[in-house]
């Protein structure tokens, strides 16, 4: 069983844990799409390992059944989606260690995925796996960044005839959206939400994450990590969402 680190649950804890073992999450300076230098850096691609899949499904297992206990008003979800590509393997690897975890609540629900393309023989059209058509979906992604792909998600699943219930994705930056002048480098220090409050206010769709800024930091505080850590604190203090 993984150590649990300061107020961290253990599976968030073996998570990250695992991010930094495969360089997954790393630290430094990075320069961000919005123009931003970031302090560090989080490639969900790179789970692609036996131990590195089995890692991340099984923390999104854990943030699935946690956001359900939470949430009871929301629906179990019919259907794990993962948008191509990233999210394929994400939602497939997730149900099978949700079945794992409580196969009598997991066992009828399904995965599914879209094609890129429309596909024009054989069964045709743009989803793999279970239809959508009045089911309960539950979606699967790595990171929101602007939130289009989300946005775009959300809207397939309603043109299949589904009902996203809720979103899951790895990595919630919680850091506000970039304003117009950022990639010029000019932050003008206004208040805005971030891409997941934008989703949840927009389509009243909740969401959830397996880990956020505020558990890397957390992660840092108990590493001793001094120099990343005020790196990170300062990046949280300037970009911190209004949400």
């Amino acid at each position: 069983m993984a150590e649990q680190t300061g107020a961290i649950p253990a599976y968030k804890t073996a998570f990250l844990n695992s991010c930094l073992s495969a360089n997954v999450l790393t630290f430094g300076s990075f320069t961000l799409k919005s123009g931003r230098q970031s302090p560090y850096f989080f490639n969900a691609g790179s789970f692609h390992t036996a131990p590195l899949a089995s890692a991340i499904s099984t923390a999104y297992a854990h943030t699935i059944i946690n956001f359900l206990r939470e949430n009871p008003s929301v629906a179990k979800p019919d259907i794990i989606f993962g948008p191509a590509y990233k999210g394929i393997s994400l939602a497939c690897c997730t149900l099978l260690e949700l079945y794992r975890i409580d196969p009598e609540t997991w066992s009828n629900v399904s995965y599914s995925f879209n094609r890129k393309e429309k596909k024009d023989h054989g069964e045709g059209g743009g989803i793999v796996g279970a239809s959508l058509k009045d089911k309960n979906v539950l979606v699967i992604d790595d990171v929101i960044t602007a939130g289009t792909a989300m946005r775009e998600t959300i809207d397939l699943v309603k043109k299949e005839g589904g009902k996203v219930v809720g979103f899951a994705v790895a990595l919630d930056r919680g850091e506000k959206m970039p304003g117009p002048k950022e990639k010029e480098g000019i932050d003008d220090g206004e208040p805005r939400m971030s891409a997941m409050g934008q989703i949840r206010q927009e389509y009243g769709v909740p969401t959830a994450s397996i880990v956020t800024l505020d558990d890397l930091i957390e992660l840092l505080k108990a590493k001793g990590n001094k120099g990343d850590l005020e790196r990170m604190e300062e990046y949280r203090r300037r970009y911190r969402a209004s949400d």
